[in-house]
């Protein structure tokens, strides 16, 4: 972006600006760092301990593994033997020797949720950014994680992940979900360059095709989340549990922020390899960031944007959690980037303010994970603070051009 051209200045080109971003990131890292158990890495809670009942779990292994890559490759000490650490968990006691594919927990530990494309998603995000940090055994667990998505997960059919499954591939869940296949655009991005094989690039734009630039985009652009088999949306689904942590009722404006950036991703992913681009894409994204704004941002009362809507629009869970408010620093970043646009450095300053006001803990470290509708600390859906990959992806997205995805990105800016 030329910030002259445009008329006036980015916190993107502010040297104060990209010097607290990589502070923060440092904050975060050695809060993270204390999650680390024997068989991966599990949650923390509040003052940055491990609770007596800690146990590992695939999600925060891979997420843990993938961001101490991305420190990594980014030159901050004392990352790598963490990253192995969650390449031996994820090819070890979270993998499945018997089946394929990873437990959400160990077996071990008496649970078996069966496979779900959302954690397998994670695992070739963690995988591919550890063999950009070149680390051993992250070449093995990328095609490990490669074949099961693919043999197992990939619907050629449908263009789309399938959900999940049980743990010996025997019953499959009779549902879609539009977060999964979000993290699996993701993966997709970062496989792509990891692997130099486009077709990642093509199922990539194949998810957006069906989850944003058709049902979103029949519904206001408000992403629709649930569907049955053959992709009918359930509009009822969890409507007695409407705080669900992964399957909320309702749109979900932090979605709406993450496809938001996810599409200039793609977008610019595809025109580096000189792939065929849709237009829509970038004005797909646009629509999606405006009506998070529009619909999730201080329609309460009080600044903040909400959990969850229905299906008119209004708040429905108006607790703020820190990884929406993450997503739509990011995803401003990412549009003011691709436009130029000064609503969009408007939106990016506006959102770190109330991150910095509200979400960053200095006195016990990280972020507080979730407020309530008062913007007060809550723990009514995450307790704890068990999460790094949201917030500190946040204070690296800025920095970095749309293409190629953050590993990869991070490595080729050194």
């Amino acid at each position: 972006m030329d910030e002259l051209k445009h008329g006036f200045s980015s916190w993107l080109q502010a040297p104060g600006h990209a010097a607290w971003l990589s502070a923060e990131g440092n904050r975060l890292l050695a809060f993270a760092k204390a999650s680390k158990l024997p068989q991966g890495f599990g949650n923390l809670d509040d003052h940055g301990g491990l609770p007596d009942d800690a146990r590992a779990e695939t999600m925060n292994t891979a997420r843990m593994t993938h961001s101490f890559a991305l420190a990594h490759i980014a030159g901050i000490p004392g990352c790598a033997a963490l990253i192995d650490h969650g390449i031996a968990a994820l090819s070890g006691p979270l993998r499945d020797a018997e089946h394929g594919g990873w437990f959400a927990t160990p077996l071990a530990q008496g649970t078996d949720d069966g496979k779900a494309a959302y954690l397998h998603a994670f695992v070739a995000l963690a995988a591919s950014s550890a063999v950009v940090a070149d680390r051993p055994g992250a070449r093995e667990l990328l095609a490990d994680a490669i074949d099961v998505l693919e043999t197992r997960f990939w619907s050629v059919e449908e263009g789309a992940l399938r959900e999940s499954f049980a743990r010996d591939w025997s019953h499959e869940e009779a549902y879609r979900g539009a977060n999964s296949n979000m993290h699996g655009t993701e993966a997709f991005l970062a496989l792509a360059d990891v692997t130099g094989d486009s077709k990642w690039l093509d199922r990539a734009l194949s998810i957006v095709e069906r989850v944003i630039h058709t049902h979103a985009a029949a519904n206001d652009f408000q992403v629709v989340e649930h569907f049955s088999l053959d992709w009918q949306a359930l509009p009822d689904y969890n409507q007695n549990n409407p705080a669900d942590g992964f399957r909320p009722f309702g749109t979900t404006p932090g979605h709406a922020f993450e496809w938001s950036r996810l599409l200039l991703h793609l977008e610019a992913a595809r025109r580096q390899a000189k792939l065929p681009t849709p237009h829509w894409l970038l004005k797909d994204a646009k629509l999606l960031f405006a009506g998070a704004c529009l619909y999730g941002w201080n329609v309460d009362g009080a600044p903040g944007i909400v959990y969850t809507l229905d299906w008119q629009n209004r708040p429905v869970v108006s607790h703020r959690l820190h990884w929406t408010h993450a997503e739509a620093c990011a995803a401003s970043a990412a549009l003011l980037q691709r436009t130029g646009e000064k609503q969009y450095e408007e939106w990016y300053r506006l959102f770190w303010e109330f991150n910095e006001t509200y979400f960053i803990d200095y006195l016990h470290g990280s972020w507080r994970h979730e407020l309530n509708p008062q913007n007060q600390p809550s723990a009514d859906i995450w307790p704890g603070k068990p999460d790094l990959y949201h917030a500190y992806q946040a204070t690296l997205l800025p920095l970095l051009a749309l293409a190629p995805s953050l590993a990869t990105g991070l490595a080729r800016s050194l």
